[in-house]
């Protein structure tokens, strides 16, 4: 990206992700102010239209001083090359309504408006990588669907291809660029590879990346379609995940990836990818795969063992095949600093496999926890930034997670929304509500900043005892979630390496690795292990959550045990909290009874119903 000198300065620079997993990033002068996906604030899940994000803007300035724009389709018209930010661009039009940026009317280009939304997987690297705290390293991005690229091809006319799988070099201050693309078609085409091709067309003159077309699925794409299989929606596929230990290999099932020249592509006899939005299990071809459920026992596509078994075989199968392209990133690069994102970057049971392999050849790994599109507004917020700068000093010291817009409460308006909703508010300390929690009470918790991301890491969370054997299946129908999905547990840092095998870490902040116990610790912690003996988990320091660690602290000293409990704090198919009222209205729709604010030391209680 060249350098922009029409506004040289730094100041303000906004970014939005548009598409499913909306949001928007601010930064000011490199440093995030806030990242914040859609929904947590129109409470749609997976909402695409970063409207509510992009005022919440106007809480910290009144004007920007660039907008950059991420997604996988340019804004400009194919038929001209240009975009009409006179009024087709509804982001660009809605910033200069709010007065974010400068009334350009008439114009046919906005010297403060960036588009890029035709580098979708490098604006993945961008994010991994300016947050990874590597001074060099090698970007490997799986996702379904990335950037939209119309090609001509000799033999099947014109098409678009989507990228799928990237392997990028990143170098400080914004020097990312292609080494390995996997682009996916949607038509059937013979497959093409070439092992240097001109990157002009990705936006990266004067590089050249090694390529392979097919149409057969990529890496996501095939989990994808295995989570459509199960019941589930295609972006569902942490669900997919939670299922995959309660199944076994099973012969009848043909691999799901089948040796092509030198790639290892998808089965597209089992596979069949329908570009960009899903992909298809062909069953009928496999009658042990098209067993439907019994309408008269139930209509819960989970418990049926083709099911499981599948998800036994795309778990294992493509975590190999992400391992296998990881190494390839290293031999094509040779740097040793892996960073990874995508979609397929959230699926931490993979995350803990590489580091089994990684660890032994020396090999750094960081997976990306705003791996999700989300994240590409961070990716173009700062990517932006450093080609703006053309600095090399890094602004992200340590990758924190807590980036939701800081909210604060007086007394009066926390009494004010208990008693709009006729809830009980009281004092309380650590003291009490680890009590209520050791007494086997569902405890949910508010505090700080929000989590950017999936993952509930103590701000947002539903908090439970750990010891208690039904507490799985007790949670889990207390959040209306399915009978299989696993949790997650928070421990005090200092304890990490006594209780779980790392392999090789020395910390696991972000809940980003479903990590083996050592032994005799399942059986003291039976509600947050998996049927896999596995425990997703996070550990914490005081400095990186003063309140939180102190609670936990708290509950070791009560319980001998310093793991707590710790799911999201949303109900099935709703968004995490992120306001007050959101929290108190949770309650007042479920079973949790308390909700506890650390920084105001009190304790909301709902009758329980």
């Amino acid at each position: 990206m060249e350098k922009i000198e029409q506004y040289n300065k730094t100041g303000y620079i906004a970014a939005i992700a548009r598409g499913h997993n909306a949001g928007v990033c601010l930064l000011k002068d490199g440093e995030v102010v806030f990242s914040i996906e859609e929904e947590r604030l129109s409470r749609r899940k997976y909402d695409g239209g970063p409207y509510a994000s992009m005022v919440e803007i106007l809480k910290y300035t009144d004007k920007i001083d660039y907008l950059v724009i991420a997604h996988t389709q340019s804004l400009k018209d194919p038929s001209t090359g240009r975009v009409d930010y006179s009024g087709d661009d509804v982001y660009t039009g809605m910033a200069r309504k709010l007065g974010l940026i400068d009334q350009h009317i008439i114009a046919k280009e906005h010297p403060q408006v960036i588009d890029l939304s035709h580098i979708h997987h490098k604006l993945h690297a961008a994010c991994a990588f300016y947050r990874s705290g590597f001074d060099k390293a090698v970007a490997v991005i799986v996702d379904g669907a990335g950037t939209f690229i119309p090609i001509q091809n000799s033999i099947a006319g014109d098409m678009t291809v989507f990228e799928v799988e990237s392997i990028f070099s990143c170098d400080y201050p914004n020097d990312i660029f292609a080494l390995y693309k996997h682009y996916g078609t949607g038509t059937a085409t013979p497959g093409a590879y070439y092992p240097q091709m001109d990157s002009e067309s990705i936006g990266e003159a004067g590089h050249t990346h090694e390529a392979i077309f097919s149409d057969k699925a990529g890496i996501v794409k095939v989990y994808e379609a295995v989570t459509q299989y199960c019941g589930f929606s295609a972006i569902e596929a942490g669900k997919t995940m939670g299922l995959f230990p309660y199944g076994k290999k099973n012969d009848i099932i043909p691999p799901l990836f089948q040796k092509e020249g030198k790639f290892e592509l998808s089965n597209r006899n089992l596979i069949i990818p329908t570009y960009p939005n899903a992909s298809v299990v062909n069953s009928q071809h496999y009658p042990f795969l098209d067993e439907t459920p019994a309408s008269d026992k139930t209509d819960d596509w989970t418990r049926l063992q083709s099911r499981r078994d599948l998800s036994y075989a795309v778990q294992k199968e493509s975590q190999k095949q992400c391992l296998d392209l990881i190494y390839k990133a290293v031999q094509m690069s040779g740097c040793k600093n892996v960073v990874f994102s995508g979609g397929y970057g959230l699926n931490c049971v993979a995350n803990y496999y590489y580091l089994e392999s990684l660890q032994k050849d020396g090999i750094k790994f960081y997976a990306e926890p705003v791996s999700n599109d989300a994240g590409t507004a961070m990716g173009a917020a700062m990517l932006f930034y450093y080609s703006l700068t053309q600095t090399k000093e890094k602004k992200v010291d340590e990758p924190t997670l807590y980036l939701g817009p800081k909210r604060t409460y007086t007394d009066e308006q926390i009494q004010n929304v208990c008693a709009q909703d006729g809830v009980e508010l009281t004092e309380a300390t650590n003291e009490e509500v680890v009590k209520i929690i050791a007494e086997r009470n569902i405890v949910s918790i508010f505090q700080g900043a929000s989590e950017n991301g999936p993952r509930a890491l103590g701000n947002r969370s539903i908090l439970y005892d750990p010891r208690d054997p039904n507490g799985k299946d007790h949670v889990n129908k207390v959040k209306h979630r399915e009978y299989f999905r696993p949790f997650a547990g928070t421990i005090l840092h200092e304890f990490v390496h006594e209780w779980f095998d790392l392999r090789g870490m020395e910390e696991t902040p972000h809940m980003m690795y479903a990590v083996n116990c050592q032994p005799g610790i399942e059986e003291k912690i039976p509600s947050i292990i998996h049927v896999d003996g596995t425990c997703r988990i996070q550990s914490v320091k005081r400095e990186q959550n003063p309140l939180y660690y102190d609670l936990i602290k708290e509950f070791h000293k009560q319980t001998d045990c310093p793991i707590i409990f710790n799911t999201s704090f949303n109900l099935g198919g709703e968004p995490l909290v992120e306001t007050l009222e959101d929290a108190v209205r949770t309650l007042i729709h479920s079973e949790i009874e308390y909700l506890y604010l650390p920084e105001y030391n009190k304790l909301i209680k709902v009758a329980n119903k």
